[in-house]
C-alpha cells in the first residue's frame, strides 16, 4: 500500500558531520578535505583550506533553537540538533513537526570548497563522497521520507551526466545543480545534452537559490549572511535573472517534458516577472531573436516548480493567472526554519493553506504518482 502524504517539505538541509569526508572520501585526499576545528567561541567550524578563516556551523545548525539562541559562532555538533546529520532523530522530528517527507540539499557552503579546487579528480571525490553520505546515510534509512538530490559537479557536460546516472543508482530522485552543466556563465546550447539525459531519465533539476555564475571558495559566514538585506533578498535577487534567462533560451520547447525547480528564492515575485515577460514578448516577438512557441508565462507553468518559507503573497495571489506551481519548505537546519504545525496553525489563521502536496510527491516519485508528473 502506497505511503500518505498530507506534508512534504521541498527544501530541507542538513549538516554535514565531521565524519562525512574521513569515510567517504578517498585517503588520498584526506590531507585537502574539510576538516573541525574551533570557531574560537566555544563552537566548532569548517577548516576548508588555510587561506580560508574557519567557517563556524551555528547559523547552519539552527534548527530546534529559539530565534534568540541562533547564533554564528558557540555551537558544537555534540550540542546541535542530531537531525541535522542523522536520519533517525530527523524521523523522529518528522513526526513531531507532523511532514510525512522531505527533499534533501546539503550547503553550498561546503561543495563550493570541492568546486574552487583546481584538480578535477578531487573535485569529482568530494562530489561523490557527499552523494554517498546522503545515500547511505540518509536515503537508505528511508527512501520514501528522506528524498535525496545528485549534487551535480561542475566539470562539464559528461561528468554531470555521468554523476547523474549514479545518483539513480544509489537511489536518489533529483538532481541538485550549482552551476549550469557545461560549468558556462548562463544557459546555453552546450548544456543540452544534460537536459535531454535528464528528461529521458525523468530527473527532475533543481537550482538551489541561484545558478552559480562564477565558481567561488567558499565564504566564512556564507555570502551575504551578516546583514539584513542579504538575508531578506537571498535567491530573489538571482533567481529573477536566472529565471527568465533560462525560458527565453528557448529551452522548454526543446526539452518539453523536464521538470524544473528553483529552491529557496521565494514565490511572491514570480507573477510580477512573468507578467512582464509575457508583455515584452508579445510587444517584441516580431523582431526579438528570442523565438518561443508560448509565451514565457506558459512555459513556467508547465515546466517549473517553486518553493518558499514565508511568503505570504504567494499564497494570496495562488489563484491569479500568473501564479506557479508552489512547494512548501521547511528547511531545517536553516535560519529560516519552519515547524510542520506551526505553520499550518500560522496559515489557518489567516485563512491560507499550504500547496497541495501532490506537486511536490509528483516531482519526486514518491506514493502512487510518477516522477515528474507534468499535468
Amino acid at each position: 500500500m502506497a505511503r500518505e502524504y498530507h506534508l512534504i517539505s521541498a527544501d530541507s538541509h542538513i549538516l554535514e558531520p565531521p565524519h562525512v569526508w574521513k569515510q567517504y572520501l578517498p585517503r588520498k585526499f584526506h590531507d585537502k578535505a574539510p576538516r573541525v576545528v574551533p570557531d574560537g567561541e566555544g563552537g566548532e567550524a569548517w577548516q576548508f583550506s588555510p587561506d580560508i578563516p574557519p567557517a563556524p556551523i551555528g547559523i547552519y545548525a539552527s534548527a530546534g533553537r529559539k530565534h534568540e539562541d541562533v547564533r554564528w559562532t558557540g555551537v558544537t555538533f555534540a550540542a546541535a540538533n542530531q537531525g541535522n546529520f542523522r536520519a533517525d532523530p530527523r524521523l523522529q522530528e518528522q513526526d513531531v513537526d507532523g511532514v510525512d517527507a522531505e527533499v534533501l540539499f546539503g550547503s553550498a557552503r561546503m561543495m563550493s570548497h570541492f568546486f574552487s579546487d583546481p584538480d578535477p579528480e578531487f573535485h569529482l571525490a568530494g562530489v561523490q563522497a557527499y552523494n554517498d553520505w546522503i545515500a547511505e546515510e540518509f536515503v537508505k534509512v528511508a527512501p520514501e521520507r528522506l528524498i535525496g538530490l545528485t549534487c551535480i559537479p561542475a566539470l562539464g557536460v559528461d561528468a554531470a551526466i555521468k554523476e547523474m546516472e549514479r545518483g539513480l543508482r544509489l537511489g536518489m530522485r533529483g538532481a541538485w545543480l550549482n552551476t549550469m552543466p557545461s560549468v558556462g556563465p548562463a544557459i546555453r546550447p552546450e548544456d543540452d545534452p544534460f537536459w535531454d539525459a535528464a528528461q529521458t531519465l525523468g530527473v527532475p533539476v533543481h537550482f538551489h537559490v541561484r545558478v552559480m555564475r562564477q565558481i567561488q571558495k567558499p565564504r566564512p559566514k556564507g555570502a551575504r549572511g551578516d546583514d539584513l538585506t542579504g538575508l531578506a533578498n537571498v535567491g530573489a535577487a538571482s533567481m529573477i535573472t536566472d529565471l527568465p534567462e533560462i525560458i527565453s533560451s528557448g529551452v522548454h520547447d526543446r526539452f518539453p517534458a523536464l521538470v524544473w525547480v528553483q529552491v529557496e528564492a521565494g514565490s511572491g515575485w514570480i507573477p510580477y516577472i512573468l507578467e512582464q515577460l509575457d508583455d515584452r514578448w508579445w510587444r517584441n516577438r516580431s523582431w526579438l531573436p528570442v523565438k518561443l512557441k508560448h509565451e514565457p508565462s506558459f512555459y513556467f507553468h508547465r515546466n517549473w516548480r517553486s518553493t518558499f518559507m514565508i511568503d505570504r503573497y504567494a499564497v494570496q495571489n495562488r489563484h491569479t493567472r500568473h501564479v506557479p506551481r508552489r512547494e512548501r519548505c521547511r528547511a531545517p537546519p536553516h535560519l529560516r526554519a519552519q515547524r510542520g504545525r506551526a505553520l499550518q496553525a500560522r496559515l489557518t489563521r489567516r485563512g491560507d493553506q499550504l500547496p497541495s502536496r501532490p506537486e511536490t510527491a509528483s516531482r519526486v516519485g514518491i506514493g502512487s504518482e510518477r516522477a515528474c508528473g507534468v499535468r
